[in-house]
């Protein structure tokens, strides 16, 4: 039998998550003496229980064609709701083709590096907690900014808070080498991710496709050799 595996930065969500569903089951036990209300009210917190743990499961995906460096992969399950070119001016300074993918409560919400290559830039910017499918939520809302760069070129992403979402992890370190498919971080509850490509890259992708973090190709970066 495989194991799920949970994200190692959610076990305290987790664990606070039981504590509290526990104490309600025992509330509900010793306080609600109807047997036909308060058997529901604890198989409600079992079942919620049981889905916070699941919500924090990371998936085991197969990268595909993993020696093509061209290839960018979606850092988010989810469902593409932006594609649209957009002057990134954080960091690209620059026209770029923007890949938005929104991800609902039931999305996988463990991230995962769109290309192999070299972590160049990272930012943490406070901010607040709007829709994520708002438009100015991509500048407004709290965020993590990423860039990786390779021989094809350069992948700016943004790890963008939700209205639930209070918490964002990012791996990233400037300098580091990393590898397309693994984890790059989480996004606690529903959220979206803006990622930017070259204008000369190959979009694979169009709004309301639905994508699966490191399986679904995005686009494909420009051949430079």
């Amino acid at each position: 039998m495989k194991w799920i595996k949970i994200d190692n930065d959610s076990y305290g969500t987790i664990l606070t998550s039981w504590c509290v569903c526990a104490v309600l089951i025992f509330l509900a036990a010793r306080f609600v003496p109807i047997l036909w209300l308060s058997i529901p009210l604890c198989a409600m917190m079992v079942l919620f229980m049981i889905f916070i743990t699941w919500f924090f499961r990371v998936p085991n995906r197969e990268t595909p064609f993993q020696d093509d460096d061209r290839l960018v992969t979606s850092v988010a399950d989810g469902k593409v709701v932006i594609v649209d070119k957009v002057y990134e001016k954080e960091y690209l300074k620059k026209d770029c083709i923007q890949i938005s993918v929104y991800m609902d409560f039931f999305d996988v919400h463990c991230n995962f590096w769109p290309i192999s290559g070299k972590v160049e830039y990272y930012k943490y910017h406070p901010g607040k907690y709007l829709l994520a499918f708002h438009p100015k939520s991509s500048e407004l809302n709290e965020h993590s900014s990423s860039c990786m760069s390779n021989a094809y070129g350069q992948v700016f992403f943004k790890q963008i808070a939700g209205t639930f979402a209070r918490r964002i992890v990012c791996y990233s370190e400037p300098g580091k080498i990393e590898y397309r498919g693994d984890q790059c971080g989480v996004i606690k509850f529903g959220s979206r991710i803006d990622l930017f490509v070259p204008l000369e890259a190959d979009v694979k992708v169009k709004v309301g496709d639905k994508v699966r973090a490191v399986e679904t190709v995005l686009a494909i970066l420009p051949d430079r050799q």
